[in-house]
C-alpha cells in the first residue's frame, strides 16, 4: 500500500467534511511552487524558460502559509524549479507541518544529501524524488550524466536515517510497458521506496521538447500492458485504484482542474500548473472568476492528450465517495 494510513485518514475525513458542508468545489493538494529556477535543464520542462527577473523572484514562508490556509487543503506538494534552492525551503516546510499539512517535497536529489541535516523525518514529510527511468534513460531526460546514481544514493540515505520517499516518474512516448516495470520493479524491489508516483508525460507549452508526449490512446495501451501480470498490485503506488483504472483506460473521466490548484510567485494559476491563462491574488478569486467549463477534454484542444494526475487523480479520489465499495477499495489500497 503506497499511501500511509494516517494521510488516507485524514483525506477521508476531509472528503466526508466537504460533502456534509455541500462544498462543490475545493482542493485536495496544493502544488506550492516557491520559485521556477532549477539546477537542471530538463528538456520536458520549461520552467527555466522564464526571464531572469522572474527565476530570481521567491514566495515567502508567510505567502505559502497564508495561500495554504486559504484554500485549505490537508496536503501540499512544493514543487518548482528546485525547492532545495529556496534559502528558506526548510522554514517552509517547518511551518506547514505546525499547520498538520502532508508535505512532499519534489526534489531531483542533485542537492538533497548535502541539504538532508536541515530535515528530520515527519509522519507528515516525504521527500519525492524525479526518477524518468533507469541510469541511462533517467540521464537523458533531465540532460546531464551522473544525476541517477546521485539520486539513488541520496534515496538510500534518506531511507537510512528514517525519512519516507516517494518517487515520481514522467513516461514519454520513448518509453515502453518494458522500460515502465524496470523503473518500478527497481523503485519498488531494488531500493524499497515508500511509495511511487507516475504519470504521462503532458505537452508543458514551455517545454523545448514537443515531439516525445504520449497520446491518450499511446498511453493507456502502455500501462495497460504493463500492469499486466500482476505487476499493479505488488508495486507500492501512490495512487487511488480508480486513478489507476484510468491510466489503463478502464475508467473515462472529465478533468478537476480545481483539484490540484498551483501557487506560484505570480499567485494562484489557472486552470492548472500545466496551463498558464493568468493568475489571480486569492483561491477564492480562482474558484469563483474562472470558466472551469472551458476546460477538459473536448472542450478546449490543450486538453485533448492530457491525463495528468493534476486534473484527474482529484476526479478519480471524489469518484470514490460516490460508492461504498469504491471507498473501502481506496481505503485498503486494492489496485
Amino acid at each position: 500500500m503506497g499511501i500511509p494510513f494516517r494521510q488516507n485518514l485524514a483525506m477521508s475525513k476531509y472528503l466526508m467534511t466537504q460533502k456534509f458542508k455541500g462544498v462543490k468545489k475545493y482542493p485536495l493538494i496544493v502544488e506550492l511552487e516557491p520559485l521556477f529556477v532549477c539546477n537542471l535543464a530538463c528538456p520536458g520542462c520549461g520552467k527555466i524558460q522564464y526571464p531572469t527577473e522572474i527565476l530570481r523572484k521567491r514566495v515567502s514562508p508567510e505567502d505559502a502559509f497564508a495561500a495554504v490556509e486559504e484554500c485549505g487543503a490537508p496536503m501540499v506538494s512544493l514543487a518548482g524549479g528546485e525547492p532545495l534552492l529556496h534559502p528558506q525551503i526548510e522554514e517552509i516546510v517547518q511551518g506547514l507541518m505546525a499547520r498538520k499539512r502532508f508535505v512532499y517535497l519534489c526534489t531531483n536529489a542533485v542537492l538533497l544529501r548535502r541539504k538532508m541535516d536541515k530535515f528530520k523525518p515527519s509522519p507528515y514529510f516525504s521527500w519525492v524524488v524525479h526518477l524518468d527511468g533507469l541510469e541511462e534513460r533517467h540521464d537523458k531526460a533531465v540532460d546531464r550524466e551522473g544525476v541517477f546514481r546521485e539520486a539513488v544514493e541520496a534515496i538510500r540515505e534518506a531511507k537510512r536515517r528514517g525519512f519516507r520517499v516517494t518517487t515520481n516518474s514522467t513516461f514519454f512516448s520513448t518509453d515502453s510497458p518494458k522500460t515502465v516495470r524496470e523503473v518500478l520493479d527497481f523503485l519498488n524491489d531494488d531500493l524499497k521506496v515508500d511509495a511511487m508516483m507516475i504519470s504521462p508525460a503532458y505537452a508543458y507549452e514551455k517545454a523545448p521538447d514537443q515531439d516525445h508526449y504520449l497520446g491518450v490512446t499511446q498511453a493507456q495501451e502502455m500501462f495497460s500492458k504493463a500492469f499486466g501480470e500482476g505487476h499493479r498490485k505488488r508495486w507500492r503506488l501512490n495512487h487511488t485504484p480508480l486513478f489507476l483504472d484510468f491510466l489503463e483506460g478502464k475508467e473515462d473521466y472529465q478533468c478537476t482542474p480545481w483539484g490540484i490548484p498551483s501557487y506560484s510567485v505570480f499567485g494562484w494559476q489557472r486552470p492548472c500548473y500545466l496551463m498558464s491563462d493568468g493568475y489571480t491574488e486569492t483561491y477564492k478569486e480562482l474558484l469563483e472568476t474562472t470558466d472551469w467549463s472551458k476546460y477538459g477534454r473536448g472542450n478546449d484542444p490543450r486538453c485533448d492528450n492530457c491525463m495528468a494526475h493534476c486534473g484527474y487523480e482529484p476526479t478519480a479520489v471524489l469518484a470514490t465517495t460516490k460508492s461504498l465499495r469504491q471507498s473501502l477499495r481506496a481505503a485498503v489500497g486494492t489496485h
